[in-house]
C-alpha cells in the first residue's frame, strides 16, 4: 500500500502540469510596446501600450503620465487596428476622450482619417481610470470584417492634449503613422 502514495502523488502531480499546460495554450497572445516617457506633457504622455488578441475578444491597454479627469487638459486618443495586412493603413479606429464626460466610438475607416468612416455596430467598451493612469479598451473580435477566422492585429497610438502655453500636444506610439508588431490571435 505504500507505493500507491508515490503513485497517487505523481498522477496528481501529472494532472496539474497538464492542466497548467493546456490553460497556457488557451490563453491570448499578449504584446507590450513602450514608448519614450515625458515626451508631451502630463496628461496625455503615452507610456505604454499592451495588446492582448484572444480568441473572443481584443484587448488593448494605454498607460499614461499624469493622467486626468478635467476637462482642460482635453485629453483624448486614437487606436488605430489594422486587421488585413493586405491593405495599407488602418482598419478601424477606436477614438475618445480621455477625461470626465466623453464618449467614445470604433469607427471604420480606409486610411489613418476618421473622418469619413462608419460607426461599427459590435461589442466594445473603453474605460477611463485615473489611478492607474490607463485607459481599457475591449473589442469582440465580431467587430472585425475579416476574411479568415483569425488574425493577427497590429496597433497605432495617438494622444493628444492641450499645452499649458495653448496649443495641442500630440505623442504617437513610436514613429507616427507606423504600426506595431504583429499580435497573433491566439
Amino acid at each position: 500500500m505504500r507505493t500507491s502514495l508515490p503513485t497517487a502523488a505523481a498522477a496528481a502531480t501529472c494532472l496539474a502540469t497538464a492542466s497548467l499546460l493546456l490553460a497556457t495554450t488557451a490563453h491570448a497572445a499578449t504584446s507590450a510596446f513602450a514608448d519614450e516617457a515625458g515626451d508631451v506633457g502630463p496628461g496625455v504622455d503615452l507610456r505604454s501600450v499592451k495588446v492582448v488578441n484572444g480568441e473572443e475578444n481584443l484587448r488593448v491597454v494605454t498607460t499614461h503620465r499624469d493622467l486626468v479627469p478635467g476637462f482642460r487638459s482635453q485629453a483624448g486618443g486614437k487606436v488605430f487596428l489594422d486587421t488585413d495586412p493586405e491593405d495599407k493603413g488602418p482598419e478601424y479606429v477606436l477614438v475618445g476622450g480621455y477625461f470626465e464626460g466623453t464618449d467614445y466610438a470604433l469607427v471604420a475607416v480606409d486610411g489613418w482619417s476618421d473622418q469619413d468612416g462608419e460607426r461599427v455596430e459590435c461589442s466594445y467598451t473603453s474605460r477611463l481610470d485615473y489611478d492607474a493612469e490607463t485607459v481599457r479598451s475591449r473589442f469582440s473580435q465580431d467587430c472585425f470584417d475579416r476574411d479568415d477566422a483569425t488574425t493577427d492585429v497590429r496597433v497605432e497610438v495617438r494622444v493628444s492634449g492641450a499645452r499649458k502655453g495653448g496649443g495641442t500636444a500630440v505623442d504617437w506610439l513610436g514613429t507616427p503613422r507606423t504600426f506595431s508588431a504583429p499580435v497573433p490571435q491566439g
